[in-house]
């Protein structure tokens, strides 16, 4: 258990804006730099991964017909509670759901994945309350994804 213990002093903080970009390439940058894989201490069972801010989750584009058909399932965990929601009725009521749950997806499924979630921040708007962290801004797009 102590390998999982964090230490934010040693933590850096990056701000992704989501406008513009697709979902998928999005997450896997925001993932690679949660699980610290841009590091070269990166151990596959330890938090040294860094903390992202995601802002303008609301615009981000997906491509194809995902707009229509993609569905994001919800239950209850009661006999029948099984709701389903388009993405774009999603986008509008919850956009910062969308990008949670891709992020979730690609993180580990156990206490460690649970730890690493909590160094993502997701804002649908441009505002955020981490201005104190002084994050650093990582721009993606173009052809080359290449993150930090």
């Amino acid at each position: 258990m102590t390998n999982l213990v964090t230490n934010l002093k040693n933590k850096n903080w990056y701000i992704i804006d989501a406008s513009g970009n697709t979902l998928g390439r999005l997450t896997t940058e925001v993932v690679k730099i949660v699980l610290g894989k841009h590091k070269v201490n990166y151990l596959p069972y330890t938090d040294n991964g860094d903390c992202v801010i995601v802002i303008n989750a609301k615009s981000v584009k997906i491509t194809g017909k995902k707009e229509v058909q993609k569905i994001y399932y919800n239950h209850s965990g009661h006999p029948g509670g099984l709701k389903g929601e388009r993405f774009i009725d999603l986008q509008t009521r919850f956009p910062e759901r969308i990008l949670e749950q891709s992020i979730r997806g690609m993180l580990p499924k156990n206490i460690l994945g649970r730890l690493l979630f909590k160094n993502v921040k997701i804002y649908s708007e441009r505002f955020h309350p981490h201005k104190s962290q002084n994050p650093k801004l990582i721009e993606l797009g173009g052809k080359y994804y290449g993150g930090i």
